[in-house]
């Protein structure tokens, strides 16, 4: 294992990180803040609890899952798609470094940038709502599990866009109305029976629904089955970047 390589690739990652900090950082908080005041805040006091918690404290899962499955796509999809669009895709290949550790290089940057966000996100949802963390180990597990899977889907957008309108559309037209419709500011429970049948195939309900648990202990699925369904995404992410780096589609051309 090349970790001089894979430490190169963290480091470049990280430094455009710090270098676009407004877009990087401050945008995401900034816009999650606006949803802690209209939603938590003013709608919130309004609303009746949910499962035993108060509305503005419930939504704090599914908006902080909103943000780290946005920007981990978007983080990760940015950082492979410059080189493929500057040309220095081919020196990468050029240099004695597999497939693998140029997966773990990008994706652990673009991981560890949403992981920051989103424990940035939990702390500025103090200052709007009051709220526990009953499992905190587990919060912490599904936060890395998700921005490890959704850097990995970032990662094979970012190979698969030909141009920059490309790096935006499943973002903004899959995933975010996924997220919307995935239980973050509701229980699927409220739902009537058809409907509750058809979020579950949704697989962004098992991501806001096992992270909620892990704050509250309150879920709408199965605690396990929100683990599985992830580790299901994540195997096939994986089995997709090994086939791109295998066949060399759009790296060689």
């Amino acid at each position: 294992m090349n970790f001089y390589a894979i430490r190169a690739i963290y480091l470049f990652e990280m430094a455009r990180a710090w270098r676009t900090l407004m877009q990087s950082v401050l945008s995401p908080v900034i816009s999650t803040s606006l949803y802690f005041v209209v939603f938590g805040s003013a709608i919130g006091s309004h609303m009746v609890d949910i499962d035993g918690v108060s509305y503005g404290a419930y939504i704090v899962p599914g908006m902080i899952m909103l943000s780290l499955l946005t920007q981990s796509i978007a983080n990760a999809s940015f950082g492979i798609y410059m080189p493929r669009f500057s040309g220095t895709i081919y020196e990468i290949h050029s240099a004695p470094i597999s497939y693998v550790e140029i997966v773990t290089g990008y994706v652990g940057a673009a991981a560890s940038k949403s992981i920051i966000l989103g424990l940035i996100m939990l702390a500025t949802a103090r200052l709007f709502v009051s709220f526990e963390v009953v499992h905190p180990f587990w919060m912490l597990g599904f936060l890395v599990l998700t921005a490890v899977t959704f850097s990995l889907f970032g990662f094979i957008i970012g190979i698969w866009a030909d141009g920059f309108e490309k790096l935006q559309i499943i973002p903004l037209m899959i995933i975010t109305p996924l997220t919307f419709l995935g239980g973050t500011f509701y229980s699927i429970k409220m739902l009537p029976p058809f409907w509750q049948t058809a979020t579950l195939f949704n697989p962004v309900v098992y991501l806001v629904s096992g992270f909620r648990w892990a704050f509250y202990g309150v879920s709408d699925v199965s605690v396990g089955v929100s683990v599985g369904m992830t580790l299901v995404f994540l195997a096939v992410c994986l089995i997709a970047v090994r086939w791109i780096f295998k066949t060399g589609y759009r790296l060689k051309t």
